[in-house]
Protein backbone atom coordinates (compact mmCIF):
# COMPACT_ATOMS: atom_id res chain seq x y z
CA UNK A 1 0.00 0.00 0.00
CA UNK A 2 1.59 3.49 -1.07
CA UNK A 3 2.39 5.88 1.30
CA UNK A 4 0.62 9.53 1.50
CA UNK A 5 2.60 12.68 1.75
CA UNK A 6 1.06 16.23 2.09
CA UNK A 7 3.05 19.15 0.59
CA UNK A 8 2.25 22.56 1.37
CA UNK A 9 3.08 25.75 -0.14
CA UNK A 10 2.04 28.09 2.43
CA UNK A 11 0.75 31.67 2.28
CA UNK A 12 2.98 34.77 1.28
CA UNK A 13 2.40 37.47 4.44
CA UNK A 14 4.00 41.07 3.65
CA UNK A 15 2.98 44.36 2.73
CA UNK A 16 3.21 43.96 -1.27
CA UNK A 17 3.73 40.87 -3.58
CA UNK A 18 2.91 40.27 -7.57
CA UNK A 19 3.65 36.67 -9.11
CA UNK A 20 7.06 37.63 -11.69
CA UNK A 21 6.97 33.81 -12.30
CA UNK A 22 6.91 32.46 -9.08
CA UNK A 23 7.03 28.94 -7.87
CA UNK A 24 8.07 27.00 -4.97
CA UNK A 25 11.13 25.54 -6.47
CA UNK A 26 12.71 24.00 -3.36
CA UNK A 27 9.29 22.15 -3.18
CA UNK A 28 9.06 20.93 -6.39
CA UNK A 29 12.74 19.66 -5.83
CA UNK A 30 10.73 17.98 -2.97
CA UNK A 31 8.28 16.62 -4.78
CA UNK A 32 10.38 15.28 -7.43
CA UNK A 33 12.64 13.44 -5.40
CA UNK A 34 9.10 11.78 -3.99
CA UNK A 35 8.25 10.36 -6.98
CA UNK A 36 11.56 7.64 -6.96
CA UNK A 37 9.36 5.98 -3.85
CA UNK A 38 5.65 4.24 -3.61
CA UNK A 39 4.46 7.62 -2.02
CA UNK A 40 0.94 9.24 -2.95
CA UNK A 41 1.98 12.94 -3.44
CA UNK A 42 -0.54 15.85 -2.57
CA UNK A 43 0.10 18.78 -3.14
CA UNK A 44 -1.19 21.87 -2.17
CA UNK A 45 0.06 25.83 -3.14
CA UNK A 46 -1.73 28.39 -1.39
CA UNK A 47 -0.22 30.89 -3.70
CA UNK A 48 -1.08 28.98 -6.82
CA UNK A 49 -3.43 31.76 -7.65
CA UNK A 50 -3.42 34.87 -9.54
CA UNK A 51 -4.99 37.15 -11.90
CA UNK A 52 -3.07 36.65 -14.87
CA UNK A 53 -1.00 39.37 -17.23
CA UNK A 54 1.09 39.72 -19.30
CA UNK A 55 3.74 36.94 -20.15
CA UNK A 56 1.69 34.63 -17.36
CA UNK A 57 2.62 37.09 -14.58
CA UNK A 58 -0.05 38.09 -12.48
CA UNK A 59 -1.49 39.73 -9.51
CA UNK A 60 -2.09 37.44 -6.01
CA UNK A 61 -5.67 37.81 -4.41
CA UNK A 62 -4.75 39.92 -0.74
CA UNK A 63 -6.86 40.20 2.10
CA UNK A 64 -5.53 42.73 4.55
CA UNK A 65 -4.70 41.41 7.88
CA UNK A 66 -4.02 42.50 11.65
CA UNK A 67 0.02 43.76 11.81
CA UNK A 68 2.29 41.07 13.84
CA UNK A 69 3.22 43.55 17.15
CA UNK A 70 6.68 44.34 16.36
CA UNK A 71 5.35 45.89 12.48
CA UNK A 72 2.51 48.09 14.13
CA UNK A 73 4.81 51.65 13.96
CA UNK A 74 5.14 50.59 9.57
CA UNK A 75 2.41 53.33 8.16
CA UNK A 76 1.35 50.50 5.77
CA UNK A 77 -1.37 47.84 5.33
CA UNK A 78 -0.15 44.32 5.65
CA UNK A 79 -1.61 41.53 3.91
CA UNK A 80 -1.78 37.87 3.55
CA UNK A 81 -1.79 36.73 -0.48
CA UNK A 82 -3.01 33.76 -1.98
CA UNK A 83 -5.91 31.61 -1.53
CA UNK A 84 -8.76 32.21 1.00
CA UNK A 85 -8.32 30.66 4.46
CA UNK A 86 -11.55 28.86 3.43
CA UNK A 87 -10.44 27.27 1.06
CA UNK A 88 -7.00 26.35 2.16
CA UNK A 89 -8.42 24.73 5.05
CA UNK A 90 -11.24 22.75 3.09
CA UNK A 91 -7.93 21.20 0.72
CA UNK A 92 -5.95 20.23 3.59
CA UNK A 93 -8.94 18.43 5.16
CA UNK A 94 -9.94 16.64 1.83
CA UNK A 95 -5.90 15.45 1.63
CA UNK A 96 -6.03 13.65 5.21
CA UNK A 97 -5.05 11.94 6.89
CA UNK A 98 -1.75 11.51 5.56
CA UNK A 99 1.54 10.03 6.47
CA UNK A 100 3.42 12.74 6.55
CA UNK A 101 3.51 16.75 5.88
CA UNK A 102 6.18 18.48 4.16
CA UNK A 103 6.04 22.05 4.18
CA UNK A 104 8.09 24.99 2.31
CA UNK A 105 9.37 28.13 3.49
CA UNK A 106 10.61 31.05 1.63
CA UNK A 107 10.94 34.73 2.17
CA UNK A 108 12.49 34.81 6.05
CA UNK A 109 10.02 37.27 7.08
CA UNK A 110 6.72 34.74 5.61
CA UNK A 111 7.33 32.70 8.34
CA UNK A 112 3.45 33.97 9.95
CA UNK A 113 2.19 32.09 7.28
CA UNK A 114 3.98 29.16 8.04
CA UNK A 115 2.62 29.34 11.57
CA UNK A 116 -0.98 29.57 9.97
CA UNK A 117 -0.68 26.77 8.16
CA UNK A 118 0.78 24.51 11.22
CA UNK A 119 -1.94 25.86 12.97
CA UNK A 120 -4.46 24.82 10.61
CA UNK A 121 -3.01 21.56 10.13
CA UNK A 122 -2.79 20.75 14.05
CA UNK A 123 -6.98 21.59 13.89
CA UNK A 124 -7.09 18.34 12.20
CA UNK A 125 -4.27 16.14 13.14
CA UNK A 126 -1.65 16.26 15.96
CA UNK A 127 -0.53 13.33 15.32
CA UNK A 128 0.69 12.91 12.17
CA UNK A 129 4.22 14.05 11.38
CA UNK A 130 5.21 17.92 10.20
CA UNK A 131 8.51 18.39 8.88
CA UNK A 132 9.28 22.22 7.67
CA UNK A 133 12.14 23.04 4.92
CA UNK A 134 13.07 25.47 2.49
CA UNK A 135 15.06 28.94 2.49
CA UNK A 136 13.59 30.34 5.98
CA UNK A 137 14.41 26.68 7.50
CA UNK A 138 17.68 26.68 6.60
CA UNK A 139 19.28 30.65 7.15
CA UNK A 140 17.36 29.93 10.64
CA UNK A 141 17.28 26.69 11.59
CA UNK A 142 16.87 28.32 15.89
CA UNK A 143 14.04 30.64 14.96
CA UNK A 144 11.97 28.07 13.39
CA UNK A 145 12.64 25.37 15.63
CA UNK A 146 11.32 27.65 18.51
CA UNK A 147 8.59 29.80 16.72
CA UNK A 148 6.90 27.06 14.08
CA UNK A 149 5.14 24.02 15.51
CA UNK A 150 6.81 21.88 13.46
CA UNK A 151 8.12 18.24 14.36
CA UNK A 152 11.74 18.39 12.40
CA UNK A 153 13.42 21.77 10.49
CA UNK A 154 15.14 20.19 7.66
CA UNK A 155 18.16 22.40 6.47
CA UNK A 156 19.29 22.29 2.98
CA UNK A 157 18.45 21.03 -0.40
CA UNK A 158 16.31 17.55 -0.58
CA UNK A 159 18.30 14.78 -0.51
CA UNK A 160 18.57 11.10 1.07
CA UNK A 161 18.83 12.51 4.60
CA UNK A 162 14.52 12.29 4.50
CA UNK A 163 14.70 8.98 4.57
CA UNK A 164 16.66 8.34 7.68
CA UNK A 165 14.44 11.58 9.16
CA UNK A 166 11.17 9.69 8.22
CA UNK A 167 13.10 6.44 10.22
CA UNK A 168 12.24 8.30 13.03
CA UNK A 169 8.75 8.55 12.74
CA UNK A 170 8.10 4.96 11.79
CA UNK A 171 7.79 5.82 8.22
CA UNK A 172 10.00 3.58 5.79
CA UNK A 173 11.19 4.37 1.92
CA UNK A 174 12.57 2.19 -0.80
CA UNK A 175 13.51 3.91 -3.67
CA UNK A 176 11.95 1.89 -6.60
CA UNK A 177 11.74 3.72 -9.74
CA UNK A 178 13.52 6.63 -11.52
CA UNK A 179 12.19 10.17 -10.33
CA UNK A 180 10.00 12.33 -12.35
CA UNK A 181 10.42 15.85 -13.67
CA UNK A 182 8.06 18.77 -11.99
CA UNK A 183 5.91 18.94 -15.27
CA UNK A 184 5.05 14.79 -15.27
CA UNK A 185 3.44 15.19 -11.60
CA UNK A 186 0.17 16.58 -11.37
CA UNK A 187 1.00 19.40 -8.95
CA UNK A 188 -0.34 21.73 -10.86
CA UNK A 189 -3.95 22.06 -12.76
CA UNK A 190 -2.69 24.63 -15.20
CA UNK A 191 1.19 25.53 -16.75
CA UNK A 192 1.08 29.53 -17.43
CA UNK A 193 5.16 29.50 -17.66
CA UNK A 194 7.46 27.12 -17.31
CA UNK A 195 10.40 27.21 -14.63
CA UNK A 196 13.92 26.58 -15.56
CA UNK A 197 16.71 25.63 -13.20
CA UNK A 198 20.53 25.14 -15.62
CA UNK A 199 22.55 25.49 -12.56
CA UNK A 200 22.76 24.79 -8.86
CA UNK A 201 24.00 27.45 -7.16
CA UNK A 202 26.71 30.18 -8.06
CA UNK A 203 30.38 30.96 -8.31
CA UNK A 204 30.33 33.93 -6.87
CA UNK A 205 29.81 35.14 -3.17
CA UNK A 206 28.43 38.86 -2.98
CA UNK A 207 27.97 40.60 0.61
CA UNK A 208 23.97 40.38 0.47
CA UNK A 209 23.63 37.00 -1.05
CA UNK A 210 22.52 33.71 0.77
CA UNK A 211 22.97 31.29 -2.70
CA UNK A 212 26.59 29.91 -1.04
CA UNK A 213 24.69 28.95 2.30
CA UNK A 214 21.03 27.26 0.46
CA UNK A 215 23.80 26.03 -2.17
CA UNK A 216 27.74 25.91 -1.39
CA UNK A 217 29.11 24.27 -4.15
CA UNK A 218 28.23 25.32 -8.26
CA UNK A 219 27.22 22.98 -10.46
CA UNK A 220 25.79 23.35 -14.46
CA UNK A 221 23.73 20.57 -15.49
CA UNK A 222 24.06 19.10 -18.76
CA UNK A 223 22.54 21.55 -21.44
CA UNK A 224 20.99 18.34 -23.17
CA UNK A 225 18.56 17.64 -20.36
CA UNK A 226 17.78 21.41 -20.08
CA UNK A 227 16.38 20.95 -23.86
CA UNK A 228 14.50 17.96 -22.99
CA UNK A 229 12.60 20.04 -20.45
CA UNK A 230 11.58 22.85 -22.47
CA UNK A 231 10.39 20.33 -25.38
CA UNK A 232 8.60 18.39 -23.14
CA UNK A 233 6.75 21.65 -21.05
CA UNK A 234 5.98 23.00 -24.82
CA UNK A 235 4.48 19.70 -25.71
CA UNK A 236 2.16 20.74 -22.90
CA UNK A 237 1.31 24.11 -24.08
CA UNK A 238 4.07 26.22 -22.09
CA UNK A 239 5.04 29.55 -23.93
CA UNK A 240 6.80 31.16 -21.41
CA UNK A 241 9.93 30.41 -19.65
CA UNK A 242 11.56 31.85 -17.12
CA UNK A 243 15.35 30.83 -15.96
CA UNK A 244 15.32 31.00 -12.15
CA UNK A 245 19.51 30.17 -12.43
CA UNK A 246 21.89 33.03 -10.47
CA UNK A 247 24.27 32.74 -12.69
CA UNK A 248 22.74 31.83 -15.92
CA UNK A 249 25.48 33.22 -18.57
CA UNK A 250 28.59 32.06 -16.69
CA UNK A 251 30.69 29.46 -18.94
CA UNK A 252 28.22 30.55 -21.71
CA UNK A 253 30.34 28.93 -24.42
CA UNK A 254 30.00 25.74 -22.68
CA UNK A 255 26.08 25.93 -21.72
CA UNK A 256 23.53 28.83 -22.43
CA UNK A 257 25.12 29.05 -25.72
CA UNK A 258 24.43 25.53 -26.54
CA UNK A 259 21.37 25.78 -24.88
CA UNK A 260 20.34 28.77 -27.26
CA UNK A 261 21.96 27.25 -30.48
CA UNK A 262 19.81 24.00 -30.40
CA UNK A 263 16.60 25.85 -29.78
CA UNK A 264 17.24 27.25 -33.18
CA UNK A 265 18.40 24.28 -34.82
CA UNK A 266 14.86 23.29 -33.72
CA UNK A 267 13.02 25.80 -34.25
CA UNK A 268 11.45 26.09 -31.20
CA UNK A 269 9.21 29.20 -30.86
CA UNK A 270 8.81 30.28 -26.85
CA UNK A 271 9.34 33.20 -24.79
CA UNK A 272 12.24 33.42 -21.83
CA UNK A 273 12.50 35.68 -19.15
CA UNK A 274 15.25 36.42 -16.44
CA UNK A 275 13.46 37.79 -13.28
CA UNK A 276 16.98 37.24 -12.02
CA UNK A 277 20.03 39.68 -12.27
CA UNK A 278 21.88 38.40 -15.51
CA UNK A 279 25.79 39.20 -14.90
CA UNK A 280 26.37 41.81 -17.68
CA UNK A 281 30.06 41.00 -17.69
CA UNK A 282 29.33 37.82 -19.94
CA UNK A 283 26.90 39.80 -22.88
CA UNK A 284 28.91 39.06 -26.11
CA UNK A 285 27.95 39.68 -29.70
CA UNK A 286 26.89 35.87 -29.92
CA UNK A 287 24.76 35.63 -26.45
CA UNK A 288 22.98 38.97 -27.52
CA UNK A 289 22.57 37.57 -30.93
CA UNK A 290 21.33 33.97 -29.49
CA UNK A 291 19.21 36.04 -27.02
CA UNK A 292 17.10 37.84 -29.62
CA UNK A 293 16.76 34.91 -31.86
CA UNK A 294 15.48 32.95 -28.78
CA UNK A 295 12.56 35.41 -27.95
CA UNK A 296 14.20 36.85 -24.85
CA UNK A 297 11.29 39.21 -23.61
CA UNK A 298 12.40 39.79 -20.14
CA UNK A 299 16.00 40.40 -19.48
CA UNK A 300 16.87 41.82 -16.07
CA UNK A 301 20.85 43.54 -15.30
CA UNK A 302 22.38 43.05 -12.19
CA UNK A 303 23.90 46.98 -11.39
CA UNK A 304 23.06 46.98 -7.65
CA UNK A 305 24.58 50.64 -7.54
CA UNK A 306 26.74 53.14 -9.88
CA UNK A 307 29.23 53.34 -7.41
CA UNK A 308 32.09 50.75 -8.34
CA UNK A 309 33.98 50.88 -5.12
CA UNK A 310 30.64 49.86 -3.80
CA UNK A 311 30.19 47.24 -6.52
CA UNK A 312 33.56 45.60 -6.03
CA UNK A 313 32.97 45.87 -1.79
CA UNK A 314 29.72 44.09 -2.63
CA UNK A 315 30.98 41.30 -4.88
CA UNK A 316 32.26 42.79 -7.95
CA UNK A 317 29.46 41.74 -10.48
CA UNK A 318 29.98 44.73 -12.78
CA UNK A 319 31.89 47.78 -13.62
CA UNK A 320 29.73 50.84 -15.08
CA UNK A 321 32.19 50.65 -18.10
CA UNK A 322 31.16 46.90 -18.70
CA UNK A 323 27.65 47.36 -18.19
CA UNK A 324 27.61 50.31 -20.58
CA UNK A 325 29.24 47.43 -22.74
CA UNK A 326 26.54 45.05 -22.29
CA UNK A 327 23.42 47.33 -22.69
CA UNK A 328 24.78 49.20 -25.72
CA UNK A 329 25.37 45.19 -27.33
CA UNK A 330 21.79 44.18 -26.51
CA UNK A 331 20.32 47.42 -28.13
CA UNK A 332 22.52 46.78 -31.27
CA UNK A 333 20.52 43.30 -31.80
CA UNK A 334 17.23 44.95 -31.08
CA UNK A 335 16.44 44.59 -27.73
CA UNK A 336 13.93 47.80 -25.84
CA UNK A 337 13.46 49.58 -22.73
CA UNK A 338 11.20 47.40 -22.26
CA UNK A 339 12.73 44.40 -22.24
CA UNK A 340 16.25 45.53 -20.75
CA UNK A 341 16.03 46.59 -17.21
CA UNK A 342 18.61 47.15 -14.23
CA UNK A 343 18.18 46.05 -10.47
CA UNK A 344 19.07 49.18 -8.35
CA UNK A 345 19.90 48.52 -4.74
CA UNK A 346 19.14 51.58 -2.62
CA UNK A 347 19.22 51.25 1.44
CA UNK A 348 22.83 49.90 1.43
CA UNK A 349 25.05 50.51 4.59
CA UNK A 350 26.55 53.48 3.89
CA UNK A 351 25.01 54.08 0.56
CA UNK A 352 23.61 57.80 0.42
CA UNK A 353 20.47 59.19 -1.42
CA UNK A 354 22.58 60.99 -3.85
CA UNK A 355 24.45 58.28 -5.30
CA UNK A 356 20.74 56.39 -5.55
CA UNK A 357 19.68 59.53 -7.70
CA UNK A 358 23.08 59.67 -9.82
CA UNK A 359 22.15 55.27 -10.78
CA UNK A 360 18.63 56.32 -11.95
CA UNK A 361 20.02 59.51 -14.31
CA UNK A 362 22.54 57.24 -15.16
CA UNK A 363 20.33 54.03 -16.40
CA UNK A 364 17.51 56.69 -17.90
CA UNK A 365 20.81 57.80 -19.85
CA UNK A 366 21.28 54.49 -21.39
CA UNK A 367 17.26 54.57 -22.11
CA UNK A 368 16.72 51.03 -20.02
CA UNK A 369 13.88 50.09 -17.35
CA UNK A 370 14.83 50.65 -13.45
CA UNK A 371 14.03 47.95 -11.31
CA UNK A 372 14.60 49.71 -7.90
CA UNK A 373 15.29 47.37 -5.01
CA UNK A 374 15.20 47.53 -1.76
CA UNK A 375 18.07 46.17 0.34
CA UNK A 376 17.36 43.94 3.22
CA UNK A 377 19.74 41.86 5.06
CA UNK A 378 19.73 37.76 5.26
CA UNK A 379 21.19 36.07 7.98
CA UNK A 380 24.50 34.59 8.09
CA UNK A 381 25.44 36.86 4.68
CA UNK A 382 28.64 39.22 4.76
CA UNK A 383 26.92 42.14 4.98
CA UNK A 384 24.89 40.60 8.22
CA UNK A 385 27.74 40.23 9.84
CA UNK A 386 28.99 43.39 8.61
CA UNK A 387 25.57 44.91 10.28
CA UNK A 388 25.98 43.12 13.30
CA UNK A 389 29.22 44.50 14.06
CA UNK A 390 27.54 47.80 13.80
CA UNK A 391 25.67 46.94 16.10
CA UNK A 392 22.61 47.80 13.70
CA UNK A 393 21.22 43.85 13.93
CA UNK A 394 21.88 40.86 16.22
CA UNK A 395 21.16 37.70 15.69
CA UNK A 396 18.14 37.83 17.63
CA UNK A 397 16.69 40.55 15.29
CA UNK A 398 13.06 39.26 14.05
CA UNK A 399 12.97 38.22 10.29
CA UNK A 400 10.16 40.52 10.36
CA UNK A 401 12.24 43.18 10.66
CA UNK A 402 14.54 42.28 7.50
CA UNK A 403 11.42 42.64 5.36
CA UNK A 404 12.94 44.34 2.01
CA UNK A 405 9.62 46.92 2.25
CA UNK A 406 10.74 47.80 5.51
CA UNK A 407 13.89 48.04 6.29
CA UNK A 408 15.15 50.93 5.18
CA UNK A 409 12.42 52.59 6.98
CA UNK A 410 13.45 51.54 10.14
CA UNK A 411 17.43 51.49 9.53
CA UNK A 412 18.68 53.94 6.52
CA UNK A 413 17.52 57.29 7.79
CA UNK A 414 16.82 57.93 4.78
CA UNK A 415 14.02 60.85 4.30
CA UNK A 416 10.89 58.84 3.67
CA UNK A 417 9.18 61.78 1.34
CA UNK A 418 12.17 61.59 -0.27
CA UNK A 419 12.25 57.73 -1.22
CA UNK A 420 8.79 58.02 -2.04
CA UNK A 421 9.42 60.99 -4.86
CA UNK A 422 12.02 58.98 -6.08
CA UNK A 423 9.71 55.93 -6.28
CA UNK A 424 7.42 57.93 -8.24
CA UNK A 425 9.80 59.42 -10.48
CA UNK A 426 11.03 55.85 -11.40
CA UNK A 427 7.38 54.52 -11.90
CA UNK A 428 6.56 57.46 -14.36
CA UNK A 429 9.96 56.73 -16.26
CA UNK A 430 9.30 53.23 -16.96
CA UNK A 431 5.55 53.96 -17.90
CA UNK A 432 6.59 56.67 -20.84
CA UNK A 433 6.98 54.60 -23.43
Amino acid sequence: MDLKALLINPWCYDFSAVNLWSRPLGLIKVAEYLSQFNINIRYIDCMDIFKEKMFGTGKYPREIIEKPDILSSIPRYYKRYGHNIEFISKRIEENLPCDFILITSIMTYWYPGIQKIVKIIKSYTKTTPIILGGIYATICREHASTNINADYVFSGSIDDRLIKILSKFNILLDKDKPPKRYYELPLYEKHPFGILMTSKGCPFECSYCASKILSPSFTQYEPYEVIKDIKEMTKRGVIDFAFYDDALLFNSDNHIKIILKELLNENINVRFHCPNGLHARYIDDELAYLMRKNNFKTIRLSLETINDDRNKQTGGKVDVKTFVQAVNTLKKYGFSKEEVGAYLMYGLPGQSLEEVKEGIDFLKSLGIRINLTEFSPIPKTKIWMELKELGIINDNTDPLLTNNSIFYLLFSNYNIEEIEKIKLDVKNYNNNK
